[in-house]
């Protein structure tokens, strides 16, 4: 038993356990309860750019988006729940909550007031149409 490592006793304690008691041990139905990121897709077009960014388990006031020049900040509360229940006995409640949050750059500022935001399905797109001004100077110098 000695030459198991540490992670080998650990199953192995896991499964004599399992065996002794199966109905001890209940996993969740899902694999991944909630996601650990925010996936995008960033599309460019001749004025705007449209983000297809990935938050499964959201509803649209938990999501936020924050733009501040050039600089994309999403931020969502994700939650799920799952419930099983046999009459009136409840025999399975499982509760995932969590925040996510990404940000991101892009090569220019953004016009805020004629961008768009849009939640379906699990998926938000956002159509960020590029600033006309230029924010930013380049500095001389002497």
């Amino acid at each position: 038993m000695s030459s198991l490592s540490p992670f080998s006793k650990r199953n192995l304690i896991d499964e004599l356990f399992r065996d002794v008691s199966p109905g001890f041990f209940i996993r969740p139905l899902h694999g991944e309860p909630l996601p650990t990121q925010i996936k995008l897709d960033i599309k460019e077009g001749d004025k705007d750019y449209v983000i297809h960014a990935e938050i499964p388990g959201s509803s649209k006031e938990n999501i936020h988006v924050n733009i501040e020049g050039d600089v994309v900040t999403l931020r969502a509360e994700v939650s799920q729940t799952d419930t099983d229940r046999s009459d009136d006995k409840l025999i399975r409640s499982e509760r995932y909550y969590g925040e996510v949050s990404r940000s991101f750059q892009l090569p220019v500022d953004i016009d805020q007031q004629a961008s768009k935001a849009r939640y379906e399905n699990g998926v938000l797109t956002l159509t960020l149409v590029k600033s006309a001004q230029k924010t930013g100077q380049r500095l001389t110098i002497d």
